[in-house]
């Protein structure tokens, strides 16, 4: 379904080389291309890609985009008698609660014949926007005494568009921040089949259970921050540079707080960097070098170039001074780098 690439074979010796990510054999890169060029959103067909293992024609998406508004809707007072009770102050923990819970509202919950399955995944699809959207409004008023607001999705909008349209009081949002979140859904939409989370739901579905218990526990593997929460680790230790940090642009005071982060006499003390380096990528994260050029267009319309030209220094100085202690490994800057930077200029949880 997805293949992670790192390397190559040179004279009969295997190398890093720069990464490749496949989405049923189909360069991440040239699949994005495709949606760029004609300036249209792109997770669902990726979706469709995934689950079919084709991309599809333009009748076969059309008539997948209305299935999934179709599934947009959550059952009758799955909102009041769910989402608000109890709500947790951690996002993936409400979803999984949620996920959970569908299985009591779905008519043939643990029929696990392939149609049935698959009618299941598209309807998760579908509704994982409102569960986290809701489920964060909830948190918001219920945990922090905020107002809250809870909009249902739009049908004419694409996922990544209702995701911001719910979010925010006046339903309002740019172009470009529809489409980069939409960019982000894609890179994000699978990673080799072996990571943590996938892994979670293959041991679950392995023993013939339901689809609800499998995604939850992928779902609560995801919350963990050596995988789907290495951006909030990210975001943590930037906010940390941050304080320390009085000129973001000088370069000699963020080389000093680098090194103390190196030689574990700040911020955690782990002695890592969170964002560089990768479990599988050598030179470079594909999803990060398309994702690059979005995040500067963003933060320029949003009026962050400076705290987004610190993200570029700490990254060029960090690999800096792993070179003078002549690390072995080749240090790639992985999508969560960038990607908690974005979802903040977005104002997503």
């Amino acid at each position: 379904i997805s293949k992670v690439s790192a390397t190559q074979i040179v004279d009969g010796r295997e190398v890093p080389a720069a990464g490749q990510l496949l989405y049923r054999g189909i360069p991440i890169e040239q699949l994005v291309q495709g949606f760029i060029t004609h300036d249209r959103f792109g997770f669902e067909e990726i979706v469709y890609l995934l689950l079919m293992g084709h991309l599809p024609k333009a009748d076969q998406l059309a008539q997948f985009k209305g299935l999934l508004t179709d599934y947009q809707e959550l059952p009758n007072h799955f909102n009041s008698g769910v989402i608000m009770k109890m709500p947790s102050d951690n996002i993936m923990n409400t979803m999984a609660k949620c996920v959970l819970a569908l299985h009591a509202y779905d008519p043939k919950p643990d029929d696990t014949s392939l149609p049935n399955v698959m009618r299941q995944c598209i309807q998760l699809v579908s509704q994982f926007p409102s569960l986290a959207v809701f489920g964060y409004q909830a948190s918001m008023y219920f945990r922090n005494d905020r107002s809250m607001f809870i909009q249902k999705p739009d049908p004419k909008l694409s996922i990544a568009e209702n995701i911001l349209y719910m979010m925010r009081p006046d339903g309002k949002y740019t172009r470009l921040e529809a489409k980069l979140l939409d960019l982000c859904l894609v890179l994000h939409a699978e990673h080799g089949g072996g990571n943590n989370s996938a892994f979670a739901c293959r041991v679950l579905s392995s023993s013939g259970t339901d689809i609800y218990s499998s995604i939850a526990a992928a779902v609560g593997s995801l919350k963990g921050p050596r995988h789907g929460g290495a951006n909030s680790k990210v975001m943590d230790m930037m906010d940390d540079i941050k304080t320390h940090v009085r000129d973001w642009g000088s370069e000699g005071e963020i080389t000093q707080y680098l090194t103390k982060l190196l030689d574990k006499e700040a911020f955690d003390r782990s002695g890592l960097i969170y964002g560089l380096g990768h479990a599988v990528y050598t030179r470079s994260d594909p999803r990060c070098e398309v994702f690059r050029d979005y995040v500067h267009r963003l933060a320029g319309e949003k009026g962050l170039e400076q705290e987004l030209a610190l993200y570029s220094n700490v990254e060029r100085i960090v690999k800096q001074l792993l070179m003078e202690r002549r690390h072995k490994d080749a240090i790639s800057t992985n999508i969560d780098f960038y990607s908690g930077f974005v979802y903040e200029m977005l104002g997503l949880p």
